[in-house]
């Protein structure tokens, strides 16, 4: 069957869709109409009027449906993105228009910039897209960071190709049909009635099969849209975007998990434009594989049973089999972000337009003073759990705990207070770091101290060298951080924003090759604490 052939069809059962609500609305209006003047009498009165009831309230269900059908292609307001005018972002612009014009179709209307490794457009509909209407491109700010010129040609192509003429206006119409069918079915699925669901269920199924027709026409639309790609970007540049995609994706997903959200627990944001601007200093960071490594091991989403993209590996071989144009890859081309002008004064409205509600009144900080705040606050939460058990231990002991130093103190809740909550007035000062090395010299670890540390209740039950070995990662993280610490305190330790690897700490070269071995050491089933207090020794004598 034919493309042309194949596209009517998906168009003739999407108009059934519609179609079906009005035969529903038709066949009760019958049944109201029978039941009034044909058999309405006195002693059933009561049941037919309550058949009339609930007629009355499937036909507005089912109105809705249909109105929720028909607006399903409108544009509302958008809240989430900052709108980019020709007279301000022309070099943009222009690849848009560029782009528009390879695939035989006229530009958008507006274009927004947003905070998604994504790009779409979307047009006002009327009639579900046979009369043209408003159109409206989305294009992820991630996209414009981690792509070359070159390489988001391909994408605007891309977009811009699932509307082209070249095959038919049916396809197009069909992709239309698909989102507003969609849209529909979740209208339904979202009621909280036993009516919505009822008459849901018809057109759920209804919508599965029209879903299954026109999958096929889908997906000959992206291939199409993968070939205007091609065409405008060249053949390697549009399947290297392709395999660029989940890449970029992992590494946003990396940054918004470690990065943007790194002042939440102390209360503060990186710099004006930051939150999402960052990003583009982990993509500077990471040129080529160091890049990809953040996408390693991660599984591509499960795809939908009806998604009209087909799999990755597919479009690309598709466009692989393309005549050679003797274009690169586009590998060595401009960052796509260089076409936009004033980038800091664009992230700056994003995140103005992103954030929640009271979010400007948080402190800012520059990202080294963040990545520190951050490894304070970290270093406390680690190290808490083994101080607090270790206290625990040294009042059950027999013998007296020593007064804690004004030095030991200020190894920990002093400067715990910089960057995270205040020790409440009563609660009593918790040893610091060289009382709980004196707490393991004197075989308390093992016979006392991890019996108190905290543990799920399955663990609880555990005993001998398996309760050993369950534990003592948690130990070794809080001694790791008093480590941090106290090297914080005695300025050894700074923060490393880490766009290459990982935030967090950087420490004097010799804490950094023997800490490891040296805290193993003093947790180890007989505790040896003097590796670690030589390296502390040492730490002291660069300080005097």
């Amino acid at each position: 069957m034919t493309f042309r052939l194949r596209a009517l069809r998906a168009v003739l059962l999407l108009a059934g869709f519609f179609l079906m609500g009005i035969g529903l609305l038709a066949a009760m209006a019958v049944l109201d109409w029978l039941l009034v003047t044909q058999m309405l009498t006195a002693r059933a009165a009561r049941f037919e009027g309550a058949i009339i009831a609930v007629t009355v309230l499937l036909a507005l269900v089912i109105l809705r449906g249909m109105f929720t059908f028909l607006r399903a292609g409108r544009l509302g307001p958008v809240d989430h993105a900052v709108a980019v005018r020709p007279d301000n972002q022309p070099e943009l612009w222009e690849e848009v228009r560029a782009a528009a014009e390879v695939a035989g179709e006229r530009p958008p209307d507006e274009l927004y910039l947003v905070d998604e490794v994504n790009a779409g457009v979307a047009e006002q509909s009327r009639l579900l897209g046979l009369l043209p209407g408003r159109r409206r491109m989305f294009l992820g700010l991630p996209l414009l960071a981690g792509l070359t010129v070159p390489r988001l040609r391909a994408v605007l192509a891309h977009e811009f190709g699932h509307y082209g003429h070249r095959d038919g206006r049916l396809g197009a119409l069909t992709m239309r049909g698909r989102k507003a069918v969609f849209h529909t079915v979740e209208m339904f699925q979202a009621g909280s009635t036993s009516l919505h669901h009822a008459i849901g269920g018809l057109y759920v199924g209804y919508a599965h099969m029209f879903l299954r027709t026109s999958q096929s026409v889908a997906r000959d639309q992206e291939l199409a849209a993968d070939r205007t790609a091609a065409e405008h970007a060249g053949r390697d540049a549009a399947a290297a975007t392709l395999r660029a995609m989940p890449v970029i994706s992992a590494a946003h997903d990396h940054y918004m998990k470690t990065y943007a959200g790194m002042g939440d627990p102390i209360g503060a944001l990186p710099p004006v434009g930051e939150v999402y601007g960052g990003f583009r200093r982990l993509v500077a960071a990471r040129p080529g594989d160091r890049l990809a490594v953040l996408s390693a091991g991660t599984r591509p989403p499960r795809p939908h049973r009806y998604d009209s993209h087909p799999p990755d590996s597919e479009r690309i071989a598709r466009i692989e089999e393309l005549a050679t144009d003797g274009r690169t890859d586009g590998a060595d081309g401009p960052a796509a972000l260089t076409l936009l002008r004033d980038t800091e004064l664009v992230f700056a409205a994003l995140e103005a337009r992103l954030l929640p509600e009271g979010a400007a009144q948080l402190p800012r900080m520059s990202w080294e003073e963040l990545v520190g705040a951050r490894a304070v606050v970290d270093a406390e939460g680690w190290s808490r759990p083994l101080r607090v058990a270790v206290n625990r231990a040294l009042r059950s002991s027999e013998e007296p705990t020593a007064p804690h130093t004004a030095a030991q103190v200020a190894d920990g809740d002093a400067l715990v207070r910089q960057g995270g909550p205040a020790a409440q007035p009563n609660e009593p000062a918790l040893p610091g770091l060289d009382e709980v090395l004196d707490a393991f010299d004197r075989g308390l670890l093992w016979m006392d101290i991890a019996d108190r540390m905290p543990k799920p209740p399955q663990a609880a039950r555990l005993t001998g060298p398996s309760a050993r070995n369950f534990i003592r990662p948690k130990i070794f993280d809080g001694l790791a951080g008093m480590i941090h610490l106290h090297l914080v305190r005695n300025g050894h330790a700074v923060p490393d924003t880490g766009w290459s690897g990982q935030p967090g700490l950087t420490l004097p070269e010799q804490w950094e090759k023997g800490l490891d071995d040296a805290l193993d050491a003093a947790v180890a089933d007989t505790p040896d604490t003097t590796p670690l207090r030589s390296l502390l020794a040492g730490s002291e004598s660069v300080s005097a």
